[in-house]
C-alpha cells in the first residue's frame, strides 16, 4: 500500500460518511418508521454500486488498493458510505423498544436485500 493510497481511502472514506449522513437525514425525513429506512438503503445501494463497479472492472477484494478507483471509490467511498454498525444499533434500540420482531426483520431484511443487490450489481455488469 501506498501512501497515495492512504490519502485517497481517507478523502473517499471521509466523502462517503458524509454522503451517508445526508441520505440517512433526507430519508428518515421523509420516512419516519421504527424501521430505519435510511440506514436499510443506505447499505443495499452500497451493496449495489460495490458489486457492480467491482465486477465491471474485475477487481477482486485482494486489490482493494493500488489505484484510484479501488482505493478512493471501493474502499474509501463505498465503505465510508455502508454502515454496519449503524445496522446493529439500530436492530438493538428496536429491541430495546420491545420492537423484537421488527428488529428481527429489518436484521434479516438489510443482509437478504443487500445480497439480492450485490447479486443484482454483478449481473448488471456482467450483462
Amino acid at each position: 500500500m501506498e501512501t497515495s493510497d492512504i490519502l485517497w481511502i481517507g478523502v473517499g472514506g471521509g466523502t462517503g460518511s458524509l454522503l451517508r449522513w445526508q441520505v440517512g437525514r433526507f430519508v428518515d425525513r421523509y420516512i419516519a418508521s421504527p424501521f430505519k429506512a435510511g440506514t436499510f438503503l443506505i447499505n443495499v445501494s452500497g451493496a449495489f454500486v460495490l458489486a457492480y463497479i467491482s465486477a465491471l472492472l474485475a477487481i477482486g477484494w485482494e486489490h482493494r488498493y493500488g489505484d484510484v478507483i479501488s482505493s478512493l471509490v471501493l474502499t474509501g467511498l463505498l465503505g465510508g458510505y455502508t454502515t454496519f454498525s449503524t445496522m446493529q444499533l439500530d436492530a438493538v434500540q428496536m429491541a430495546s423498544a420491545r420492537r423484537h420482531a421488527l428488529a428481527v426483520v429489518y436484521l434479516a431484511a438489510s443482509v437478504g436485500a443487500g445480497l439480492l443487490a450485490a447479486a443484482a450489481g454483478v449481473a448488471l455488469a456482467r450483462a
